[in-house]
């Protein structure tokens, strides 16, 4: 499969109920998304983006044109039940807690009971929310309401994952952690298609990019290719005495380069998760949603989990018996074998055998019942080897000596 998504000329016209007044959402888009790539779909609100991503999940029925998604149909169960959407707004139901949240959408795709029990605790963990996992999501934030809405887009371990505007309501961790995870989803062998309007939150994050304006593409590319300024040169360097600085200026000067030299500047965005990690290392409490940045693992990429089944059976499989036998005898060769007797222990033993030798060994017939042996006596010098101390005396022993014993 080459794209994940494809559409062709898709069109979506609206109009009022006299049909007057048409607006054209979405004009003619062709739209390519390549397997395992971050594809960030951008554009000003009312550009079309949010009726695009509805016509791809068939939630609207274009005008014109049509849309594939996963060689597809997106109304076909089959395709549907391997796609993650976070919509703009989440429509959660407001009386019940995160964890029932997540397992109310875990029994819409027909997951068994320890499947969704698993990945929701892995969810809650990973978006953050395991601390209040039992409040009603009617109490969250907008924030912590996006955090568990992204959670329930991955129950279903998604191949292709739809998200329009993740980071809204998000505070700059939320908003870090969000594209920490794409990126990670992305390693995993994830498509991920972002829609957004913050340009800042998709830069770090996408291959590829396309800006919608007026229902049309204006502009597709590679990030760095299209935000590259190829008539300009940036030297980053470290600490340089005051000589060499006006050497560089001299430089410049003759070159008659428009120049500007100065320390640089991190990212607010940076700054400020810098300052909340550090509390965090401190252990303040707080009340709202954690950070947490390690991605669960039944998000990893299918292929390696059928790899190494494949491997198994066939492990299983070339086994003949021959092998089987063999490795019967490693097994039986590697148990633990005892020590070596001692001279002593040998004496011992042979005087035992010994006293079992010499008894006569006769058959006894089927229905006859065993005689009890009376004239045997038990050899008192081997069992006091054996015990330690000496057997008491029959006849002298007392009716409490054995219970003393």
């Amino acid at each position: 499969m080459e794209y994940a998504i494809e559409t062709f000329s898709l069109t979506k016209i609206f109009s009022d109920w006299w049909g007057r007044n048409r607006v054209v959402a979405v004009d003619g888009l062709n739209l390519k998304v390549r397997t395992n790539e971050v594809y960030g779909f951008l554009g000003p609100n009312g550009s079309g983006k949010t009726t695009t991503l509805k016509m791809l999940l068939g939630l609207l029925h274009p005008t014109k044109g049509k849309a594939l998604i996963l060689e597809g149909d997106a109304t076909d169960p089959q395709i549907n039940r391997r796609i993650g959407f976070l919509p703009e707004e989440s429509y959660l139901y407001k009386y019940l807690t995160a964890r029932e949240t997540l397992d109310f959408y875990g029994q819409l795709f027909k997951l068994p009971a320890r499947v969704r029990k698993m990945r929701i605790e892995a969810l809650l963990d990973m978006v953050g929310l395991k601390a209040v996992a039992n409040r009603t999501v009617g109490t969250f934030s907008k924030g912590m309401a996006r955090r568990i809405g992204l959670a329930q887009a991955l129950i279903n371990d998604p191949e292709l994952l739809i998200l329009d505007e993740p980071t809204t309501g998000l505070d700059p961790i939320g908003t870090r952690q969000i594209k920490d995870l794409i990126i990670e989803l992305a390693k995993r062998g994830k498509t991920v298609l972002l829609c957004s309007h913050l340009l800042a939150d998709v830069e770090d994050v996408c291959d590829r990019i396309a800006i919608l304006y007026g229902g049309r593409i204006q502009a597709e590319g590679n990030v760095r290719d299209l935000l590259r300024h190829s008539d300009k040169t940036e030297i980053t360097t470290g600490r340089l005495s005051p000589a060499a600085l006006e050497k560089i200026k001299q430089t410049l000067a003759e070159e008659r380069a428009e120049y500007t030299i100065g320390s640089p500047l991190d990212k607010l965005e940076t700054f400020f998760i810098n300052i909340v990690a550090r509390a965090q290392q401190q252990a303040v409490p707080t009340s709202g949603a954690e950070s947490r940045t390690q991605i669960s693992d039944f998000l990893s990429a299918k292929t390696d989990e059928r790899a190494r089944r494949e491997a198994i059976l066939n492990q299983l499989v070339s086994a003949s018996p021959s092998d089987e036998q063999t490795a019967t005898t490693d097994t039986q060769n590697t148990q633990p074998q005892p020590a070596p007797a001692t001279p002593a222990d040998e004496d011992l033993l042979n005087r035992l055998t010994e006293q079992v030798d010499s008894k006569p060994v006769t058959m006894q017939p089927t229905k006859a019942k065993p005689e009890p042996a009376t004239s045997d006596q038990p050899d008192k010098s081997i069992l006091d080897e054996l015990t330690g101390r000496p057997l008491p005396d029959k006849k002298n022993a007392h009716p409490g000596d054995s219970a003393n014993a």
